[in-house]
């Protein structure tokens, strides 16, 4: 399986008093991912952007050791689960060389911000995604 990767750096406004990563800068750690992935299939104009919009229905985020705020950035992998209609979800790990901070998973829909409803995933959107799709 093709994963994109992100090195992510972490800051220290994300550490809580115990120098802990704080479990709600996850979520942004997924979020600075994908839109980096996504980046090379979105349209550059705007208006399209809003016709080819993806919005996040749930995250799940399964947090298997605690993240302590450090200089060196942590690998984000993104991969996809399923690509289907106008589903589309997302698998991730947050990591470095010996260990995984989390596992998550993001179930999006495709979705035309101007009509306010969901769209099909395009052929050329279905394409891009096919490169990180689990075998």
């Amino acid at each position: 399986m093709a994963k994109y990767t992100y090195p992510l750096p972490l800051r220290w406004v994300d550490a809580d008093s115990y120098g802990h990563v704080n479990n709600s800068r996850f979520l942004t750690y997924l979020e600075e991912a994908r839109t980096r992935m996504f980046h090379d299939m979105l349209p550059a104009d705007e208006a399209e952007r809003r016709q080819h919009a993806f919005v996040v229905k749930q995250s799940v985020v399964d947090y298997q050791a605690p993240l302590v705020y450090r200089e060196a950035p942590v690998d984000v992998d993104v991969w996809v689960v399923t690509c289907r209609g106008a589903r589309l979800e997302l698998g991730y790990a947050i990591r470095d060389a010996d260990r995984t901070y989390a596992e998550a998973i993001t179930k999006m829909a495709a979705y035309n911000l101007d009509t306010g409803s969901p769209r099909r995933i395009s052929e050329a959107e279905a394409e891009f995604f096919a490169r990180y799709t689990e075998a």
